[in-house]
């Protein structure tokens, strides 16, 4: 979560992150208010990029 915050604060963007690990345990952190970053992004219409692990490594 450090990583997430250091690229909030290094790109001055919003970032939220939402990690479930191998046991379910769900882990948050948002640099402002998760809600609203979430609602941001449900109501986001525009074409956006969106990528996963194995787009990365290609």
């Amino acid at each position: 979560m450090k990583k997430a915050y250091e690229l909030s604060v290094l790109c001055d963007c919003e970032i939220a992150l939402i990690i479930f690990n191998s046991t379910n345990r769900l882990f948050q952190y948002a640099s402002t208010d998760m809600d609203k970053v979430l609602l941001k992004y449900t109501e986001y219409s525009e074409p956006h990029e969106s990528r996963t692990n194995t787009d990365i490594l290609e």
